[in-house]
Order: C-alpha cells, then structure tokens, then sequence
C-alpha cells in the first residue's frame, strides 16, 4: 500500500496494543483497555467492511440456553460447569447492557420459548427435567427460570406445550453493534477497516504485524477473531456457519419472543413486524464448518419448509433477505480467553452466544494484559 508520513506517523507508529478484530469482544477488550491505560494508543484491525463474523450477522438474541439446550450440556459437563456457563452468560448481558443502555440496544425482554416435536421424546424429557434445571439456576435468577405454556402462536406439528422462559430477551444487533463503535471512537481508539492479519511474528519487547496492507509493530497483540481464530494458528476453535433469513413485513404479526426449535439448532423471532429465521447446521456439521459465506440449498430448503409447515402455517409470507455468520465452536462451550506467548492474547470460542458473553469477554481479554 502507498502510504504517505502522515498516515504512519497517526494510526501505524508507537501502538501499544493491537487488537484484531472489530466484533463484540475487540471492541470491548478495547475499551477496557483504554478505561485501564487511558494514554495508550489502540488499533483495532478488521478484515471486513463491517465486524465480519457474527458480530452484525447474529439473530439478537439475548439468551443464556434453552431448555434443551442446558439439559444436553450436562451430558459433557459437571453440574457446577453448566452452572458457571449460564452465569457467564448472563453477567456477560448485564455488561452489554450497562455498557451501551438497553434503549441503545432495543432490549426486550419478551421471553423465550422452545418448540418440541411430536416425532421425538424430547418433551417428555424436559418436562421431567425442568424442577432440576430450575433447582441449578435458583441461585443466579432468585426464581424458577422454566416453566409450561399452551402454544398460542399458532404452531403446527409441534408439541401443543412450549416450554418458557421469563428471563430470554432480545435486541436490535445493528443498533448495538452502531452504539460499540461510536463508543470505540469516542474514546479515541482508532479502527482500520478491510485489513486482514495475515501473520505475526514476536520480538522480545513487540509483535511484528503483517497484514494485505502494511506491516506495523505493536507491544501487545490480542487475538478477537472468534470463527477464525484457527487461521492465526489457534486450534481449539472451528468455524461454524449459520445460516439466517428474514421474511418480508407481515401484517397483524402475532409472534412475539425468541423461540427455540431442536436443542437451539433452529431459531426465530419477531423483528420490524418480520420472522427472522436462522439454523439447521446441524443438517451438515461438516459442510458449515467452514469460514465462507454463503448459502446451502439443503439447508435453505429447510428453513423455508418450518416457516411454511410449523412456524407461520397459515399466513402468506414472502422472504425478503437470507445471509450467513461464523460462529466459533469447540469440543468445550467454555471460551478460550488466554495468553499465547510473551506479548499475545487471545479471547475466541464464543460458541454462539456471542451476544450473552461477548462483552465479558472482551473485558477478560484486556484485563490478562500486565502494564
């Protein structure tokens, strides 16, 4: 790239903190650092046009796990690790919503609910499990999280009782993600856009940086790229895609909340008088484990197949818009937040709540860094 004395001497020398990438966490590891070091100078690296993985790709939903979904857990985690999972999530919400307003974020808290199918036992399941969830979460909430409701939606080819949650809300992802970066700015730290890391290497006293741009040094490098972390070498977390699509305005839309479908593989909610619909990677995990953007036919297909037989099957809809994030996952829903070397970092593996944890994250991520 031809860049001038004045671009290098104002955003490419004496940086003393890096952070790559612009989501959820970069953005608030980096305002944690400059609430920690308020004369450092931060660069925050991104490699698209706008936070590219999940960060303004995501559903917007302000959710801890469905029914299901924490029942499943405890078959690969302790007691006490699902228990500490919940927590994050939800101190991590509080954190996005004291940070930003809930008005800046256009929190709801409207409820969650899971549909169950009639072709499974997973009702009965759940229904035979709820007293023990709502005993393990007593102590985060003071109340019972779970409970039953008759399905007045109007669902077909379901269980004719929803499981629900009073505590699940949602937000506007555009106007969070708006409010970060405005908030970035203020406090003076400056964001690149359209500039990929593409290595780095450690000196004793920096990281060397290269990128499709530049090169530029930097005293600490902190690594925020969730679903494409194993690209700058860090193994425990795959990419993960998810598939989303958005109907066109429907009049005397009567859905209202965040709603669950198969152990939170399928996922919808209301949003500007619209269902907005995502899921089904677990129709090809291995397919969708894969860092490009874009669409499945299969998995399209059935999307609009529930839409039609399940969720809205008695109104006419029409889709107006379909797209897909990277998510990052791994063998552990616990996030990878550790020091890699003498002077990196890194905060990934959000395993799809990026919403609920992001924030805490990112603020977990700054403070591993010692003056």
């Amino acid at each position: 790239m031809n860049l001038s004395y004045w671009e290098i001497k104002s955003w490419l020398t004496n940086i003393d903190y890096t952070i790559v990438g612009s989501g959820i966490v970069g953005l608030n590891c980096a305002l944690q650092l400059k609430k920690r070091f308020p004369k450092a100078t931060i660069l925050v690296l991104e490699k698209g046009m706008l936070p590219q993985g999940a960060s303004t790709k995501n559903a917007g939903f302000a959710c801890f796990g469905s029914l299901s979904e924490i029942i499943d857990d405890l078959k690969t985690h302790t007691k006490e690790e699902v228990f500490q999972l919940v927590k994050k999530r939800i101190d991590g919400l509080q954190v996005l919503r004291s940070t930003l307003g809930d008005t800046n974020i256009n929190y709801q808290q409207l409820g969650g609910y899971e549909l169950f199918s009639k072709t499974d036992d997973l009702f009965e399941k759940c229904y035979s499990k709820t007293d023990d969830i709502n005993q393990l979460l007593y102590p985060l909430f003071n109340d019972e999280v779970f409970s039953f409701k008759t399905n007045a939606f109007g669902f077909e080819n379901c269980h004719e009782r929803l499981s629900f949650n009073q505590f699940e809300g949602q937000i506007d992802t555009g106007m969070m993600m708006n409010t970060l970066i405005q908030k970035v700015y203020d406090s003076g730290i400056k964001i690149l856009n359209n500039i990929t890391v593409e290595q780095f290497s450690e000196a004793t006293n920096s990281v060397k940086v290269k990128t499709n741009a530049f090169e530029c040094s930097t005293s600490k490098l902190l690594i925020a790229t969730n679903g494409f972390a194993s690209g700058l070498g860090i193994s425990e977390v795959k990419p993960a895609r998810a598939q989303v699509l958005i109907t066109k305005p429907i009049q005397d839309l009567h859905i209202k909340g965040t709603f669950h479908l198969d152990q939170g593989y399928y996922y919808f909610r209301n949003i500007d008088n619209r269902i907005l619909f995502g899921g089904g990677r677990n129709l090809d995990f291995k397919g969708e484990e894969t860092t490009a953007f874009g669409q499945t036919e299969r998995i399209q297909n059935e999307l609009e197949h529930l839409l039609k037989s399940t969720i809205l099957p008695n109104t006419t809809f029409e889709i107006d818009q379909r797209w897909s994030g990277i998510m990052g996952v791994g063998q552990q829903k616990k996030p990878v937040v550790k020091q890699l070397s003498n002077h990196v970092y890194c905060g990934v593996r959000l395993g799809g709540m990026g919403v609920a944890i992001g924030s805490l994250i990112g603020q977990e991520l700054a403070d591993l860094v010692h003056a």
